[in-house]
Protein backbone atom coordinates (compact mmCIF):
# COMPACT_ATOMS: atom_id res chain seq x y z
CA UNK A 1 0.00 0.00 0.00
CA UNK A 2 1.50 3.36 -1.14
CA UNK A 3 0.86 5.90 1.44
CA UNK A 4 0.48 9.63 -0.07
CA UNK A 5 1.91 12.82 2.14
CA UNK A 6 2.14 15.25 -0.40
CA UNK A 7 -0.72 17.51 1.36
CA UNK A 8 2.07 17.12 5.04
CA UNK A 9 4.27 19.61 6.04
CA UNK A 10 7.05 17.86 8.37
CA UNK A 11 10.07 18.86 10.18
CA UNK A 12 12.69 16.11 10.72
CA UNK A 13 15.25 16.91 13.58
CA UNK A 14 18.75 14.87 12.82
CA UNK A 15 17.64 14.39 9.34
CA UNK A 16 21.71 14.97 8.06
CA UNK A 17 22.23 10.81 8.97
CA UNK A 18 21.07 7.74 10.55
CA UNK A 19 17.34 7.10 11.55
CA UNK A 20 16.54 10.72 10.88
CA UNK A 21 17.85 10.50 7.34
CA UNK A 22 15.78 7.51 6.41
CA UNK A 23 12.83 8.69 8.26
CA UNK A 24 13.12 12.31 5.63
CA UNK A 25 13.82 9.92 2.45
CA UNK A 26 11.05 7.21 3.20
CA UNK A 27 8.57 10.50 3.90
CA UNK A 28 9.99 12.61 0.55
CA UNK A 29 9.48 9.71 -1.47
CA UNK A 30 5.72 9.55 -0.17
CA UNK A 31 5.62 13.08 -1.73
CA UNK A 32 5.66 15.35 1.86
CA UNK A 33 7.50 18.68 1.81
CA UNK A 34 10.17 18.08 4.64
CA UNK A 35 12.39 20.74 7.05
CA UNK A 36 15.52 18.86 7.35
CA UNK A 37 17.36 20.10 10.57
CA UNK A 38 21.07 19.19 10.93
CA UNK A 39 23.53 20.41 13.28
CA UNK A 40 27.44 21.07 12.16
CA UNK A 41 27.33 18.48 9.52
CA UNK A 42 24.50 19.01 6.25
CA UNK A 43 26.16 16.41 3.82
CA UNK A 44 23.57 13.96 4.06
CA UNK A 45 20.66 15.93 4.35
CA UNK A 46 22.27 18.25 1.45
CA UNK A 47 21.82 15.41 -1.12
CA UNK A 48 18.24 14.92 0.13
CA UNK A 49 17.95 18.79 -1.12
CA UNK A 50 19.86 17.93 -4.34
CA UNK A 51 17.34 15.01 -4.83
CA UNK A 52 13.60 16.49 -3.80
CA UNK A 53 14.78 20.60 -4.57
CA UNK A 54 11.58 21.11 -4.34
CA UNK A 55 10.09 19.20 -1.56
CA UNK A 56 12.85 20.28 1.05
CA UNK A 57 14.91 23.11 2.71
CA UNK A 58 17.47 22.84 5.09
CA UNK A 59 18.02 24.56 8.66
CA UNK A 60 21.06 24.44 10.96
CA UNK A 61 20.24 24.82 14.62
CA UNK A 62 22.75 23.49 17.73
CA UNK A 63 20.09 21.91 20.00
CA UNK A 64 22.24 22.63 23.00
CA UNK A 65 21.13 26.48 22.54
CA UNK A 66 17.60 26.71 23.29
CA UNK A 67 17.37 30.00 21.59
CA UNK A 68 18.77 28.32 18.05
CA UNK A 69 16.00 25.49 18.90
CA UNK A 70 13.16 28.15 19.32
CA UNK A 71 14.22 30.22 16.00
CA UNK A 72 14.36 26.13 13.99
CA UNK A 73 10.74 25.96 14.86
CA UNK A 74 10.10 29.93 13.87
CA UNK A 75 12.14 29.70 10.73
CA UNK A 76 10.62 26.29 9.61
CA UNK A 77 7.00 27.47 10.01
CA UNK A 78 7.87 31.05 7.40
CA UNK A 79 9.40 28.30 5.38
CA UNK A 80 6.45 26.03 5.01
CA UNK A 81 3.60 28.34 5.84
CA UNK A 82 2.05 25.67 8.17
CA UNK A 83 3.27 21.79 9.93
CA UNK A 84 1.50 19.03 10.30
CA UNK A 85 3.82 16.32 11.73
CA UNK A 86 6.91 17.10 13.97
CA UNK A 87 9.62 14.73 14.29
CA UNK A 88 11.96 14.72 17.55
CA UNK A 89 14.58 12.50 16.46
CA UNK A 90 17.60 14.22 16.94
CA UNK A 91 19.73 13.09 19.99
CA UNK A 92 23.65 12.01 20.96
CA UNK A 93 24.41 9.71 23.67
CA UNK A 94 27.61 10.29 25.55
CA UNK A 95 29.42 8.05 27.15
CA UNK A 96 29.10 9.25 30.46
CA UNK A 97 31.11 6.89 33.23
CA UNK A 98 30.36 7.82 36.69
CA UNK A 99 34.24 7.57 37.30
CA UNK A 100 34.21 10.86 36.28
CA UNK A 101 34.86 14.33 38.02
CA UNK A 102 31.71 16.01 39.17
CA UNK A 103 32.16 18.67 37.05
CA UNK A 104 32.52 16.77 33.47
CA UNK A 105 29.76 14.63 34.75
CA UNK A 106 27.21 17.12 35.26
CA UNK A 107 28.30 19.27 31.85
CA UNK A 108 28.09 15.81 30.03
CA UNK A 109 24.54 15.45 31.45
CA UNK A 110 23.37 18.88 30.99
CA UNK A 111 24.37 18.41 26.94
CA UNK A 112 22.43 15.00 26.60
CA UNK A 113 19.67 16.49 28.52
CA UNK A 114 19.52 19.31 26.64
CA UNK A 115 19.81 17.53 22.74
CA UNK A 116 17.52 15.18 23.13
CA UNK A 117 15.05 16.02 25.62
CA UNK A 118 14.49 19.90 26.36
CA UNK A 119 14.63 20.34 22.17
CA UNK A 120 11.91 18.06 22.64
CA UNK A 121 9.94 19.36 24.89
CA UNK A 122 10.53 22.86 23.26
CA UNK A 123 9.35 22.10 19.73
CA UNK A 124 6.82 19.95 21.33
CA UNK A 125 5.58 23.08 22.87
CA UNK A 126 5.60 25.24 19.71
CA UNK A 127 4.27 22.72 17.65
CA UNK A 128 1.10 22.00 20.21
CA UNK A 129 0.63 25.94 19.85
CA UNK A 130 0.74 25.78 16.17
CA UNK A 131 -2.09 22.73 16.02
CA UNK A 132 -3.97 24.16 18.67
CA UNK A 133 -4.54 26.98 15.65
CA UNK A 134 -5.32 24.10 13.20
CA UNK A 135 -7.21 21.62 14.57
CA UNK A 136 -4.48 19.13 15.10
CA UNK A 137 -1.07 17.47 14.52
CA UNK A 138 1.35 14.77 15.08
CA UNK A 139 4.38 14.35 17.17
CA UNK A 140 6.60 11.21 17.04
CA UNK A 141 9.71 11.16 19.45
CA UNK A 142 12.09 8.50 18.56
CA UNK A 143 12.92 7.11 21.72
CA UNK A 144 14.99 3.59 22.30
CA UNK A 145 15.06 0.57 24.27
CA UNK A 146 17.08 1.96 27.04
CA UNK A 147 13.48 3.98 28.18
CA UNK A 148 12.26 0.72 29.12
CA UNK A 149 14.86 -1.50 29.96
CA UNK A 150 17.52 1.11 30.91
CA UNK A 151 21.30 0.94 29.82
CA UNK A 152 24.62 0.88 30.55
CA UNK A 153 26.55 2.75 33.50
CA UNK A 154 28.57 5.08 31.11
CA UNK A 155 24.85 6.08 29.47
CA UNK A 156 22.68 6.80 32.20
CA UNK A 157 21.75 10.31 31.32
CA UNK A 158 20.94 8.72 27.53
CA UNK A 159 18.67 6.26 29.30
CA UNK A 160 16.89 8.60 31.45
CA UNK A 161 16.67 11.62 28.55
CA UNK A 162 14.92 9.11 26.36
CA UNK A 163 12.46 7.67 28.79
CA UNK A 164 11.82 11.69 29.53
CA UNK A 165 10.70 11.56 25.82
CA UNK A 166 7.95 8.71 25.99
CA UNK A 167 6.80 10.58 28.85
CA UNK A 168 6.32 13.29 27.46
CA UNK A 169 4.27 11.43 24.49
CA UNK A 170 1.93 10.39 26.90
CA UNK A 171 1.54 13.56 28.20
CA UNK A 172 0.34 15.31 25.07
CA UNK A 173 -1.60 12.04 23.98
CA UNK A 174 -3.82 12.51 26.72
CA UNK A 175 -3.17 16.07 27.16
CA UNK A 176 -4.30 17.36 23.96
CA UNK A 177 -6.43 14.37 22.34
CA UNK A 178 -9.41 16.51 21.77
CA UNK A 179 -7.69 19.01 19.90
CA UNK A 180 -7.03 16.62 17.05
CA UNK A 181 -3.48 16.39 18.23
CA UNK A 182 -2.04 12.79 18.61
CA UNK A 183 1.32 11.91 20.08
CA UNK A 184 3.83 8.65 19.69
CA UNK A 185 7.28 7.40 20.53
CA UNK A 186 9.29 4.54 18.80
CA UNK A 187 11.68 2.79 20.45
CA UNK A 188 14.30 1.42 18.68
CA UNK A 189 17.25 -0.66 20.08
CA UNK A 190 20.62 -1.53 18.61
CA UNK A 191 20.46 0.43 15.09
CA UNK A 192 23.31 0.32 12.54
CA UNK A 193 24.16 4.52 12.63
CA UNK A 194 26.89 6.12 13.00
CA UNK A 195 26.35 6.66 16.75
CA UNK A 196 26.07 2.88 17.53
CA UNK A 197 28.96 2.49 15.70
CA UNK A 198 31.34 3.59 18.98
CA UNK A 199 29.46 0.80 20.66
CA UNK A 200 30.19 -1.42 17.80
CA UNK A 201 33.73 -0.49 17.79
CA UNK A 202 34.04 -1.08 21.55
CA UNK A 203 32.63 -4.23 22.18
CA UNK A 204 32.34 -5.53 18.54
CA UNK A 205 29.59 -6.78 16.25
CA UNK A 206 29.56 -10.25 17.17
CA UNK A 207 28.32 -9.40 21.15
CA UNK A 208 25.30 -7.18 19.28
CA UNK A 209 24.27 -9.27 17.00
CA UNK A 210 24.01 -11.95 20.30
CA UNK A 211 21.73 -9.32 22.31
CA UNK A 212 19.11 -9.43 19.68
CA UNK A 213 16.42 -12.70 18.06
CA UNK A 214 17.42 -11.63 14.33
CA UNK A 215 20.42 -12.46 12.55
CA UNK A 216 21.01 -9.04 11.25
CA UNK A 217 21.33 -5.65 13.00
CA UNK A 218 18.41 -2.99 12.50
CA UNK A 219 19.20 -0.62 9.87
CA UNK A 220 17.46 2.87 9.71
CA UNK A 221 15.78 2.13 6.99
CA UNK A 222 13.29 -0.65 8.98
CA UNK A 223 12.41 2.26 11.19
CA UNK A 224 11.31 4.82 8.07
CA UNK A 225 8.39 2.87 7.16
CA UNK A 226 6.34 2.83 10.55
CA UNK A 227 7.09 6.66 11.08
CA UNK A 228 5.50 7.45 7.27
CA UNK A 229 2.20 5.28 8.37
CA UNK A 230 1.83 7.48 11.38
CA UNK A 231 2.52 10.75 9.84
CA UNK A 232 -0.44 9.27 7.39
CA UNK A 233 -3.06 9.72 9.90
CA UNK A 234 -3.98 6.05 9.79
CA UNK A 235 -1.95 5.26 12.90
CA UNK A 236 -3.88 7.97 15.05
CA UNK A 237 -6.10 5.88 17.36
CA UNK A 238 -2.74 4.54 19.10
CA UNK A 239 -1.98 7.90 20.37
CA UNK A 240 0.11 7.70 23.20
CA UNK A 241 1.10 4.31 22.36
CA UNK A 242 5.06 3.03 21.72
CA UNK A 243 6.44 0.96 19.31
CA UNK A 244 9.31 -1.28 19.70
CA UNK A 245 11.56 -1.84 16.58
CA UNK A 246 14.48 -3.60 18.58
CA UNK A 247 14.68 -6.98 16.63
CA UNK A 248 13.25 -8.50 19.58
CA UNK A 249 16.27 -7.41 21.65
CA UNK A 250 13.29 -6.66 24.38
CA UNK A 251 10.29 -7.77 24.39
CA UNK A 252 7.56 -6.17 26.22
Amino acid sequence: MRIDLSNKTILVTGANSGIGNAIAQELLNAGAKVALHFNSNSDGASKLKEQFSDQCELFQADFNNVDETIKLFEDVLSWGDTLDVLINNAGTAIMNSVNLDDETWIKNWNTIMNINLLAAGVLSKKALEHFKTKNGGRIINIASRAAFRGDTPDYLAYAASKAGMVALVRSIARGFGKDGITAFSIAPGFTRTAMAQKSIDKYGEDFVIKDIALNELTEPKDIAPIVTLICSGKFDHGTGSNIDINAGSYVR
